[in-house]
C-alpha cells in the first residue's frame, strides 16, 4: 500500500461496508482500511482468527478496529488475541474496540427480563440472553462464528488491556449495552 495513508485493520469486518467503520475511519482519503474475518464468505482482504494474525505482519498497522469479536473466544483465548492486536499495530498506534457491556445486561436479567428486547438493532430485537450467548437468528442459521463465548465489565475489559502491556487505556460504558475501548501502544 504505497498512498501513504494510515492503515486499519478492521477484524471481525463481516461483509464489505464503509459504515461498519467508525467515523474517524470513513472520512474518504484518511484512512485505508484493510480487512480481516475469520469467514471466507465475507471475501476479507485478509483471512485468519484473531487468537493467530500471524498472516498480519508485527508493527505494520496503524489502527486496530475491533467491534463485537472479543466476545467470540474464550476467557483464555482473550489474551491471545490482545496480545495478537498489540503484536500488528505500529508504535504510536491505537485499537479501538467495543463489546457487550456485561454490567448492564447483567441488571436486566436479575429484573428477570432474560428474553425481552434491551434494545433494537437495524436487523430486529437484541435480548440480553442474545448478547449473553451470541444472536440466536444467526446461530439458527448456522453461523457459529457468532457464538459468545465471553463477556466483559468496564473493569475487566480494562485489566484484560492492561495485562496485554497496553500502557494507556480508556474504557467507557456508553448506556446503551456497549462498552468501548481505546488502548494505545507507546510512540517511539
Amino acid at each position: 500500500m504505497t498512498d501513504g495513508l494510515p492503515l486499519v485493520l478492521h477484524v471481525g469486518c463481516g461483509v464489505a461496508d464503509p459504515a461498519k467503520l467508525p467515523e474517524q475511519f470513513f472520512t474518504p482519503g484518511q484512512w485505508r482500511e484493510v480487512r480481516f474475518d475469520i469467514n471466507p464468505d465475507v471475501v476479507p482482504d485478509i483471512i485468519g482468527s484473531i487468537t493467530d494474525m500471524s498472516s498480519v505482519a508485527t508493527a505494520s498497522v496503524d489502527a486496530v478496529w475491533s467491534s463485537h469479536n472479543l466476545e467470540h473466544v474464550f476467557p483464555h483465548e482473550v489474551p491471545v488475541a490482545l496480545a495478537e492486536f498489540r503484536r500488528v499495530l505500529r508504535p504510536g498506534g491505537f485499537a479501538l474496540i467495543t463489546l457487550p457491556d456485561l454490567q448492564q445486561v447483567a441488571e436486566l436479567v436479575a429484573a428477570d427480563r432474560l428474553e425481552d428486547a434491551a434494545y433494537h438493532s437495524p436487523a430486529g430485537p437484541i435480548s440480553p440472553l442474545d448478547i449473553l450467548y451470541g444472536w440466536r437468528v444467526d446461530l439458527e442459521r448456522g453461523n457459529h462464528y457468532m457464538a459468545h463465548k465471553t463477556g466483559f465489565t468496564a473493569t475487566s475489559l480494562r485489566r484484560a488491556l492492561e495485562q496485554a502491556e497496553f500502557p494507556d487505556v480508556r474504557v467507557i460504558r456508553d448506556g446503551k449495552f456497549a462498552l468501548w475501548a481505546t488502548a494505545h501502544v507507546p510512540a517511539p
